[in-house]
């Protein structure tokens, strides 16, 4: 469902990437919110929680309704699934099933966070992994039922990073919120982030070193080729085998200097989580484990779920620039932050709609 990882050059800048997997194509929106903006989270049975942005930030969204004739999409319904702040902190979403359960009750006069609104308000407040950390030692946040999820609560866990490299994920397991410090900068999907790094103990063996020759007896083996240092990394899609391979691919790629290269680099590294249509197929008999969303199903006419890799992006956490690029397109679309710093009200384009633009769309959402 999603793999997101961090990789740190030569001289220490940190960059982060991440694929996002579904069985459909939803409608997401690249949209900036900029100093200034005004957002409202709510929780039924209690006070409404208004925040504003300190920090502007671009992000991709997905509205948390299905819109109608009377009531269409507007910028409250579009909820952040991943973004990149103008201070170098970045916020994903990824998907969790087992979050849901009981949680802790919360004094009804207090005002709560909606999980839903996680990314905007870590991405329009804070400048630093440790500023979401203490407040959310202070702001109660709740998982919230989603009718747009078929009425199930916040289905995903959180990850969150900043320029110096630090990185937290933010989960509900079963309903109870924990924050964990990520030492690996690594997240995919369940089991929870500690079973993860607890079975990274049985790799203890990964090396990028070739191994290529060795005697057996009187018999001298010989590779033919160079890649067997990857032969005991995991093969499968699953969550398990991304995480190691994630953390692999962020221990072992060159550190290169130049922070052009090291945006390549990490493009090159995200190719090896990209997932073309069919490579999986789940029957509906066999009752797989996809996000369906109300309203954007796959449609009846389809025999079979393949999940694919809807859109994949890279952050660059010291130069502010946030690259995308969609399931139709393999060249990725730039946006820089700095530049989005002029903007004074919000803006919105469709993610559909970037294929079509120039490689670098800070203009174009200027404009938009």
């Amino acid at each position: 469902m999603c793999t997101s990882l961090n990789y740190t050059d030569a001289t220490g800048k940190c960059y982060f990437g991440r694929t996002l997997e579904m069985t459909v194509d939803l409608p997401y929106q690249a949209a900036h919110f900029p100093v200034g903006a005004s957002f409202t989270s709510e929780m039924e049975g209690h006070p409404a929680l208004t925040y504003e942005a300190k920090h502007g930030f671009l992000a991709i969204t997905m509205p948390d309704r299905v819109p109608t004739a009377d009531a269409p999409i507007g910028l409250a319904d579009l909820k952040a699934l991943e973004g990149l702040n103008d201070q170098g902190l970045t916020f994903s979403l990824l998907s969790y099933p087992n979050a849901s359960g009981a949680q802790q009750a919360v004094d009804v006069t207090r005002a709560v966070l909606s999980a839903s609104d996680l990314g905007s308000w870590a991405l329009a407040q804070f400048a630093s992994v440790a500023e979401v950390k203490a407040a959310l030692g202070e702001q109660p946040v709740m998982l919230q039922a989603l009718a747009i999820l078929g009425g199930i609560e916040s289905p995903f866990h959180y990850v969150v990073h900043d320029a110096s490299g630090a990185s937290v994920v933010i989960e509900f397991n079963r309903g109870q919120m924990s924050v964990h410090d990520n030492p690996v900068g690594v997240m995919t999907n369940g089991p929870e982030f500690t079973w993860h790094l607890t079975n990274l103990d049985n790799y203890t063996f990964l090396s990028n070193v070739d191994q290529s020759a060795a005697t057996f007896g009187s018999y001298q083996a010989t590779q033919p080729d160079s890649g067997i240092a990857t032969a005991g990394l995991p093969a499968s899609n699953t969550s398990v085998g991304r995480f190691v391979r994630a953390v692999y691919y962020a221990q072992f790629a060159e550190k290169v200097s130049d922070p052009d290269q090291a945006v390549q680099t990490l493009a090159h590294v995200m190719n090896n989580f990209d997932r073309p249509r069919g490579i999986t197929i789940d029957y509906p008999r066999d009752g797989g484990g996809q996000l369906e969303v109300a309203g954007l199903d796959q449609g009846s006419g389809e025999a079979y779920a393949t999940e694919f890799t809807c859109w994949t992006n890279l952050s660059d956490l010291t130069r502010k620039l946030f690259f995308v690029r969609d399931y139709h397109g393999m060249n990725y679309t730039k946006f820089d932050l700095t530049t989005l710093a002029a903007l004074k009200q919000p803006k919105v384009v469709p993610l559909a709609k970037l294929s079509a633009l120039p490689d670098d769309a800070t203009e174009a959402l200027l404009a938009a």
